[in-house]
């Protein structure tokens, strides 16, 4: 990839947000094009910034528009643009709404600046970044589901071939990767993985992800 990944970061304490941007400054593959206080102003000067960001460091709780809400507009309005919660709220329920509304990872804010440089990267070469944290929500969460009486109606049933491409993802392969593996072309990987997000609403690979695991649909 050409050029260093383009952040910006929407959080209402203006300490925390310039105590983020300084502990990345070590990182030259990392830029911060654009600060906002809240989701609104994120959303108002997204469409005049002179560069538009890569990632969004996206915290929960701000006024006027809050960071849930925000990232809604976003999965919608700039599909591009990978959002990362780094947030206070440890709640699983936030955790599990923000990657099925389109976030592509979620940090505490009590994450080392390494971590969160991890998380940058990884969304942007993956397409998500689930760390322990999420995953063992995630784990929780498929436990949880086994115990529920399953319903014939709401069985999720998938073909060798969609299968394969899910583990794979959830293995982290490339769709490059996938197809050599799978011996059929990258745009054939791209359609089945675009047409299981349409199929279980997932706004992108992240969601797509956290849908398999909390489903049980890998092994």
């Amino acid at each position: 990839m050409m050029g260093p990944i383009k952040v910006a970061i929407a959080d209402d304490h203006k300490i925390f947000r310039k105590g983020v941007i300084l502990s990345l400054r070590p990182y030259t593959n990392i830029k911060f094009v654009l600060e906002a206080e809240n989701g609104q102003e994120l959303l108002d000067n997204l469409p005049t910034a002179p560069e538009q960001p890569d990632v969004i460091l996206m915290d929960l709780r701000m006024p006027l528009k809050d960071g849930i809400e925000t990232t809604k507009v976003i999965a919608r309005q700039y599909p591009n643009i990978h959002v990362i919660a780094l947030t206070m709220y440890e709640d699983e329920r936030f955790v599990s709404h923000m990657m099925e509304i389109g976030a592509n990872g979620y940090l505490l804010k009590s994450a080392d600046p390494s971590e969160i440089k991890k998380a940058i990267m990884e969304v942007m070469s993956k397409g998500y970044y689930l760390n322990n944290f999420v995953n063992r929500i995630l784990l929780k969460k498929s436990h949880a589901r086994v115990k529920v009486v399953p319903s014939l109606n709401s069985e999720i049933t998938l073909s060798d071939r969609e299968r394969d491409v899910i583990k794979y993802i959830c293995m982290e392969f490339t769709a490059h990767e996938i197809a050599q593996k799978l011996e059929v072309s990258p745009r054939t990987v791209e359609a089945i993985k675009d047409r299981l997000m349409e199929r279980f609403g997932a706004k992108n690979t992240a969601g797509l992800v956290f849908f398999a695991v909390k489903n049980n649909l890998i092994d």
